[in-house]
């Protein structure tokens, strides 16, 4: 049984072997018929090269022919072969990108013409005479000094033709047009922005300095007032000033010229100017020459100007006025003052115009002190010194308020010029007493009802507000919101005919609307006696200028 198990094993083991010989040996048969097939069919024509651009064989079958022809021909050959496809690619990409500027109708003439000469020169390049005898026919052999001199005409019209299309390429390269342009409009719209911030800022020096010419005008008339001392004494107050049935208009400023065109475009458009009487409040520093302005040039037509300085009201002191008690510390001195904190300031221009040093003036708060300043009177208008009256005034003392105390235009419009704006709402005390949503109102042109100020203690209510705003947690700082707070709920709205507000920073306003205007109001940073000013709107106030004014002339206005 063994034996038998044994030779049957034996005998599967030499079967085995016998299909695996038998199975090589078919392999092999199979790779040699197809070899001998494959080289049949590969040598059985005669190689034919079509050396025009037009003709280039460019299929499989033909790559492979010259590969098996490479084999056994001359290497020189095989060079060349390799040039010529290397000059053929190149004329195929130099006339694919002039089909492309045809196609897009380019305006570049002479770089498209570029492109053809290009394309003509490698294609002559193997038409001259000299290489197509020596190279290009099949009976003679390669000449290697030739097929040198023509392999370096090759590479140098390559060289040329791939500088020429990577010049031009960007003008074919959509995407990268694309990525050019983003970057281009990128890099403009960082020049505009850094422009902008730095024209607000110029903008903005140039309407909080005080221009030479108005220095120089105030030292002028300071200088006449030292000169001649016995022509300008103090005279005794005037009866007018004080009898409550007169117009009576109060004007806060620093700025002599400013001043004298309020007073004298209010005069020149009233009916009765010999019934109005203009309180003119300035600081020490600019009295003399605001006196001796209105003594050189005494106001016409019977109307009445008195001049005094904030000093002389001695009870506006830092034990009464919270603002002056507020500027005495050493806080708010800090705030204003120092520029560090502006270093790190992402919008400084704001922060420079929140710290603009015009509200560290007392006259920037006196209109909060009228009905004290003026115990004997029941009404007066407050003006801005950048306003220009164009019309007679006098019906403002006719409107009736309701018992309320401010008469103020609205200056809100959709979601702008709200409390919100001004207000600090997510101080709990603002947002318990006002809504954020209340429209806003001007200060400018203001009607006052004295006797109901009185009657209310609003002054009282604005040193409430102001002792808390001490930190500046309820607002920044300025005139309007505390102007705001303490007229809330007793502001009358008038006509907005009666004043028009931005010539100082909007350019869009519509001279019909400035022509029904009963006062403008140049509030913004380009004021009329500036050379920033709007052009349009600046003749609107050059005309009320005292031009024959020696002082003006000499201190070189440019109006």
């Amino acid at each position: 049984m063994a034996v038998v198990a044994r030779a049957g094993r034996g005998g599967g083991g030499s079967s085995a072997l016998r299909s695996f010989f038998s199975y090589r040996i078919f392999a092999s048969a199979m790779f040699t018929l197809l070899f001998f097939a494959t080289a049949s069919v590969l040598f059985s024509s005669h190689p034919v090269l079509l050396y025009d651009h037009a003709e280039i064989q460019t299929t499989g079958r033909a790559s492979m022919h010259r590969t098996f022809l490479a084999l056994k021909s001359d290497p020189l050959k095989t060079r060349l072969e390799l040039i010529h496809k290397q000059a053929s690619d190149h004329i195929m990409l130099v006339n694919a990108y002039a089909s492309y500027a045809r196609k897009l109708k380019l305006e570049i003439s002479k770089q498209l013409k570029t492109f053809d000469d290009m394309a003509q020169n490698l294609s002559d390049l193997s038409m001259k005479p000299m290489y197509r005898a020596a190279l290009f026919d099949s009976n003679v052999p390669v000449d290697e000094e030739i097929l040198r001199q023509f392999e370096k005409e090759v590479k140098d019209k390559i060289k040329v033709a791939r500088l020429m299309i990577a010049e031009n390429k960007e003008s074919y390269d959509n995407q990268q047009k694309i990525q050019k342009l983003k970057d281009t409009i990128f890099a403009v719209n960082e020049l505009l922005v850094k422009a902008k911030k730095n024209g607000a800022f110029a903008s903005l020096i140039a309407a909080k300095s005080t221009p030479k010419s108005l220095h120089c005008l105030a030292m002028r008339l300071m200088g006449e007032r030292i000169a001649n001392p016995k022509s300008y004494t103090d005279e005794k107050p005037r009866p007018e000033f004080e009898v409550p049935s007169l117009y009576h208009y109060a004007l806060f400023s620093d700025n002599v010229i400013a001043v004298s065109v309020v007073v004298n475009s209010t005069v020149n458009n009233t009916v009765e100017p010999w019934k109005h009487v203009f309180h003119v409040v300035t600081n020490k520093m600019n009295l003399a020459a605001m006196k001796v302005w209105f003594k050189l040039k005494p106001v016409g037509r019977g109307a009445f100007v008195e001049v005094k300085a904030v000093e002389e009201f001695t009870f506006l002191n830092s034990s009464y006025v919270p603002i002056l008690r507020q500027l005495e510390s050493a806080n708010l001195q800090k705030l204003y003052l120092d520029d560090k904190s502006d270093n790190d300031n992402e919008n400084e221009n704001e922060t420079k115009d929140e710290k603009n040093t015009k509200h560290l003036s007392m006259l920037d708060h006196l209109m909060f002190y009228l009905p004290e300043m003026y115990p004997k009177l029941h009404k007066i208008l407050f003006l801005d010194d950048d306003v220009v009256v164009q019309k007679d005034l006098t019906a403002l003392w006719k409107v009736d308020l309701g018992g309320k105390v401010n008469g103020a235009v609205e200056t809100c419009f959709g979601s702008f010029h709200r409390y919100s704006h001004y207000l600090n709402f997510s101080h709990p005390l603002i947002r318990d007493k006002f809504n954020p949503k209340a429209c806003a109102y001007a200060f400018g042109m203001n009607i006052f009802d004295l006797d109901a100020w009185r009657r209310e203690r609003l002054t009282d209510q604005y040193h409430y507000w102001q002792d808390l705003n001490e930190d500046q947690s309820l607002w920044k700082s300025g005139r309007q919101p505390p102007g705001l707070m303490t007229f809330y709920s007793t502001t009358k709205s008038l006509d907005e005919t009666w004043h028009v507000l931005g010539l100082g920073y909007n350019p869009s306003i519509s001279m019909d609307e400035i022509k029904k205007a009963a006062v403008i109001h140049y509030n913004g940073n380009m004021k009329p006696w500036l050379d920033i000013a709007m052009n349009q709107f600046k003749k609107l106030w050059t005309r009320y200028v005292d031009n024959e004014m020696e002082f003006v002339q000499m201190c070189n206005f440019g109006l």
